[in-house]
């Protein structure tokens, strides 16, 4: 039985696939290769680039005309600038992947005992491809996966060597290369063991295109979990393409993680007969989310990272601004986020709701602490959200001083964590929240769905049998720019707009006062205002002054 893969590259016979060739323009890799081209293949972890060689690999080696040969350079990250080790791995990996399509008689390991110390390291990778060239009367193409693991002068050395070559194709050294990477060769800003800063665009002129791997389409999802359906006998539900496409966007390891925490991970969809539905989707995806597995692990680090702060912190905000172009494209080549025609966004919804859990975890972790009885339940199961939210407004005046200082690195959106950390201890177990925000916002926009009576697990949702509450919040911040009148007229617009939206009817507007400008008091009274419609309850949150 096959499965649906989340680790490594996908096998015909082990997994639920998508043709890794129909993923790119084959015509134009074909044109490439013939005309001798040196190009780069790049995109984000888990994408599939890996899988896209292979294909390629036994698809050239398959028709004859080309010799294919696929190596990871990866192992020579541990040499950072040692260019005699680095380049040292490399040339064994490559030697191990030759040997394996190579007739015997051409021993390559030999060579390379041979040859390896007695060559300088500046040129061994340059005259160990030359040697291969002259022994093979095909034209080769050559593959060199995880290029941008590579460190300072190791790197260098390897791209320059291979530009060193270029001239002496395809007689003398390889047709056409192929890099492969999360980034463009252009984009790499590599610092010597000497702190000198090369760009890999210097390093490595040659290159004639840059091809990124793009995430699957909704047909693909189809597709692919189509296949599982004709093997197995279980059906998707048509409604859950729309809900997954909403939270992967498509991300080929969200989509194949999803689809195997829904009907493998959660024990009770097993048999073929249960039929997969969108309340079933959402709880895989929540699944996802709590178990954050390596991929996930990945995407969380990299919010240590300046570069990456520098884009995340201003999408929490809602603020307009001016990225720097080298920190925007990093984090679109990590996966982090893309650009849809001028607006940035986060990548997918999955990513999206990681960021805020992982940023606001210092709150979730002593909230129950400090809220250990869940007095904002009703009997019949409900939320009470006057009774929440005025624990919370109590919690942000007596406590916004000490979270901000516990904000490290994204203190300016203290506001939106905080109160999104709350919300979050609070529904867990019993709901979901879904968050919307980005550039140019300047607000968040939130929902809570609220099951109740709360299902015994483990039953399912989706045959629990009880009701759903949604509840609109928005949450704005006063600023230097926009005082309170601006926000509160802005707000009550927004809330109504997405409240008529979502199809609900309670609505919260949280206006935080971080600068105490309106001097607020804690027992502040709220707002109640009708717009459009829609009836508004506005909940004003200061601070308490510095003594």
């Amino acid at each position: 039985m096959k499965f649906f893969n989340t680790a490594g590259p996908v096998r015909e016979e082990d997994h639920y696939m998508i043709d890794p060739l129909s993923r790119w323009d084959m015509e134009e890799i074909m044109t490439l290769i013939e005309q001798k081209k040196y190009f780069v293949l790049h995109a984000p972890r888990q994408t599939g680039k890996t899988s896209c060689m292979f294909a390629l690999r036994d698809r050239l080696n398959r028709e004859g005309k080309y010799f294919a040969v696929y190596s990871n350079v990866e192992t020579a990250q541990a040499a950072l600038y040692n260019v005699k080790d680095g380049l040292g791995a490399i040339i064994s990996r490559l030697v191990s992947n030759l040997e394996d399509l190579l007739d015997p008689s051409i021993d390559v390991r030999k060579y390379y005992k041979d040859n390896l110390d007695n060559l300088n390291p500046l040129i061994v990778l340059n005259e160990f491809l030359k040697y291969i060239c002259q022994k093979i009367d095909k034209p080769i193409v050559l593959m060199l996966d995880e290029i941008d693991s590579l460190i300072g002068d190791t790197l260098i050395s390897v791209l320059r060597q291979l530009r060193d070559g270029y001239n002496d194709r395809p007689k003398n050294f390889p047709s056409s290369i192929i890099l492969c990477g999360i980034r463009d060769v252009r984009d790499y800003r590599i610092r010597t063991s000497t702190n000198e800063i090369v760009t890999g665009g210097s390093a490595f002129n040659i290159k004639a295109e840059s091809l990124r791997l793009g995430n699957f389409t909704k047909d693909d999802v189809i597709n692919l979990y189509k296949q599982h359906t004709e093997e197995i006998g279980r059906v998707f539900t048509d409604d859950c393409y729309d809900i997954i496409m909403k939270y992967t966007d498509g991300q080929p390891w969200l989509v194949n993680a999803l689809a195997y925490e829904v009907v493998w991970k959660i024990k009770e969809n097993r048999p073929a007969s249960v039929v997969i539905t969108p309340e079933k989707i959402e709880q895989a995806k929540e699944n996802l989310i709590l178990a954050r597995q390596t991929h996930l692990d990945q995407i969380v680090d990299k919010l240590r990272e300046e570069r990456v702060k520098s884009i995340i912190l201003p999408m929490i905000l809602g603020e307009e601004t001016d990225f720097n172009d080298d920190d925007s494209q990093y984090c679109i080549d990590l996966g982090l986020i893309k650009r849809e025609g001028k607006d940035y966004k986060i990548a997918n919804s999955i990513y999206s709701e990681i960021i805020q859990r992982i940023l606001s975890n210092t709150v979730q972790d002593n909230m129950l602490n400090i809220f250990p009885k869940p007095v904002w339940v009703e009997n019949d199961g409900r939320l009470n959200m006057k009774t929440m939210l005025t624990l919370f407004k109590d919690f942000w005046w007596e406590n916004s001083g000490i979270v901000t200082e516990k904000m490290v690195g994204y203190r300016e959106a203290t506001p939106q964590l905080v109160l999104q950390g709350f919300l979050q201890r609070i529904v867990n177990g019993g709901g979901y929240i879904n968050r919307e925000y980005g550039l140019g916002r300047k607000r968040v926009d939130m929902m809570i769905k609220w099951f109740y009576p709360p299902p015994t697990l483990p039953t399912p949702q989706a045959t629990w049998g009880g009701q759903i509450q949604k509840i609109v919040l928005e949450l704005k911040v006063i600023s230097k720019r926009q005082g309170y009148e601006r926000v509160k007229s802005d707000g009550i617009v927004q809330t109504a707009e997405y409240t008529k939206y979502c199809g609900e009817s309670e609505a919260h507007l949280l206006i935080f006062d971080r600068d105490n400008s309106q001097k607020w008091t804690a027992d502040e009274a709220n707002e109640i205002v009708e717009f459009d419609g829609v009836k508004i309850e506005i909940w004003k949150l200061g601070r308490m002054e510095d003594d």
